[in-house]
C-alpha cells in the first residue's frame, strides 16, 4: 500500500514563500509521475503541477507557472512544491498524488493514490 504524507503548508502573507513536502512509502516512487493539486472552500479540486517518473518533465496550471516548482527526490522518496510570490487566491488544501502512470499528467482521474493535505493560507 502506498502512503504519502504531505507536510510544509501553513500561513504566510501574500509575496511570500513556501516549500511542501510529499514523502512517499514503497519501492516503486521512482516509477511513477506525481502531481501537486489544490482545494479551496467551496470549489472543486484543481491541478497546480506535476513531474514525470524521471523527473526531467513538468507541467503546470496557468494560475502558477513562473511562481511555483515542482521536483522530486527518487533516493528520497519525495516530491516538493516550491511556492514564490504567494497570493491570497493561492490559499487551499494541497494534496500530492501519484499518477498511474510513469508521466505526471493534470487530469485527476489519473491519480490513484493521494495524501490527506495540507493547509497553505495566505494573506493580504
Amino acid at each position: 500500500q502506498v502512503q504519502l504524507v504531505e507536510s510544509g503548508g501553513g500561513l504566510v502573507q501574500a509575496g511570500g514563500s513556501l516549500r511542501l513536502s510529499c514523502a512517499a512509502s514503497g519501492r516503486t516512487f521512482a516509477s511513477y509521475g506525481m502531481g501537486w493539486f489544490r482545494q479551496a472552500p467551496g470549489k472543486e479540486r484543481e491541478f497546480v503541477a506535476a513531474i514525470s517518473a524521471s523527473g526531467t518533465s513538468t507541467n503546470y496550471a496557468d494560475s502558477v507557472k513562473g511562481r511555483f516548482t515542482i521536483s522530486r527526490d527518487n533516493a528520497e522518496n519525495a516530491v516538493y512544491l516550491q511556492m514564490n510570490s504567494l497570493k491570497p487566491e493561492d490559499t487551499a488544501v494541497y494534496y500530492c498524488a501519484r499518477s498511474m502512470y510513469s508521466v505526471g499528467v493534470s487530469s485527476l482521474s489519473m491519480y490513484n493514490y493521494w495524501g490527506r493535505g495540507t493547509q497553505v493560507t495566505v494573506s493580504s
